[in-house]
């Protein structure tokens, strides 16, 4: 037995460096078991791919049409408080039913919590003897705060409430994919009636008072549909992108548009839905979070614009007559 003890760990140590090195081929060279995902993985797995990559793009293109509004009205805290409230929405909802017994969608306590502080920051709270700064960094901190407490208060559901916050759009329900779906149709279809309207009123609102506009419903309609879209992106994809597809679009669309007043909004919209389900598709492929990568793809168009721009300015320059 003595004698048999130094051949089995020689067996033992041959068997440990094949597996350090890993398997080999018939021709003696090493091949490795791991790949990255590849085409025919996603088409053969689109059953389950479909509905996260078309969340994403409804998402974007709703919230990439906003967007515009929310950059050339600077709005753009007003986004982040809509989004860290739909995100307390969530955690409260985790917390009623982890503590209370209270059976409540986060779905809808994403939305409420998103129309009611779109509603709440919408008013000018000059009369209070508040600036609108004042009032949205208030809101921002105080759902930052409540969010991290309700989490702090349910240790078995922290695990999803920042899984929804940092971005989630892995798998997406039929359910939660048909209701962004109508939320997205509606919005868009109530601005492009009232297109005129909204435009008016946002950039022009003492002329839109003068022809007879209401121009404060319109004001508050307006941030009533960001909150709608923001608190279901927010629910279906995340705190992360939901904020970041309701503002990086916007601005890569006003540092590159040119024409007529519709021609940001559309090219908002579609860079909003290409970092939405582009996101999506980039994260399967490099294996990455999901709503991180959706906010690096918007932010990646607002680079390239920076770039275009300034490309065409030299470009100008260069053209013009000594």
């Amino acid at each position: 037995m003595a004698d048999d003890a130094p051949d089995d760990l020689d067996d033992l140590e041959a068997a440990l460096a094949a597996d350090r090195q890993g398997p080999t081929d018939p021709l003696g060279g090493i091949t490795t078991p791991d790949h990255g995902p590849t085409w025919d993985e996603l088409v053969d797995g689109w059953e389950l791919f479909r509905a996260p990559i078309l969340a994403g793009g409804l998402a974007g293109l709703a919230l990439g049409f906003l967007s515009v509004y929310v950059v050339l009205r600077r709005m753009v805290f007003v986004s982040a408080s809509v989004t860290q409230a739909a995100g307390f929405g969530v955690a409260a909802s985790f917390y009623l039913g982890a503590r209370m017994g209270w059976s409540f969608d986060p779905t809808w306590g994403a939305t409420a919590m998103a129309m009611i502080t779109a509603s709440l920051v919408a008013p000018d709270p000059r009369r209070l003897g508040l600036s609108r700064e004042m009032v949205l960094g208030l809101t921002f901190a105080l759902f930052s705060g409540l969010t991290v407490l309700a989490s702090a208060r349910m240790p078995q559901e922290a695990h999803d409430v920042q899984a929804i916050l940092f971005g989630t759009a892995v798998v997406v329900s039929a359910a939660d994919l048909a209701r962004l779906l109508v939320a997205a149709a509606g919005v868009l279809s109530l601005h492009a009636w009232w297109f005129r309207g909204f435009t008016f009123a946002s950039f022009d609102p003492l002329a839109a008072r003068v022809q007879g506009l209401p121009v404060r419903a319109l004001d508050l309609v307006l941030v009533l549909t960001i909150g709608l879209m923001v608190g279901e992106s927010a629910r279906t994809l995340g705190a992360l992108p939901a904020f970041a597809l309701s503002t990086l679009p916007g601005m890569a669309a006003v540092l590159l548009a040119r024409g007529p007043l519709w021609v940001p909004y559309a090219l908002a919209a579609l860079v909003g839905a290409i970092a939405g389900a582009g996101g999506y598709v980039v994260a399967f492929f490099l294996e990455l979070p999901v709503g991180a990568t959706q906010a690096a793809c918007a932010g990646a168009a607002v680079i390239l614009a920076l770039l275009g721009r300034g490309v065409a300015g030299v470009i100008r320059r260069r053209r013009r007559p000594a």
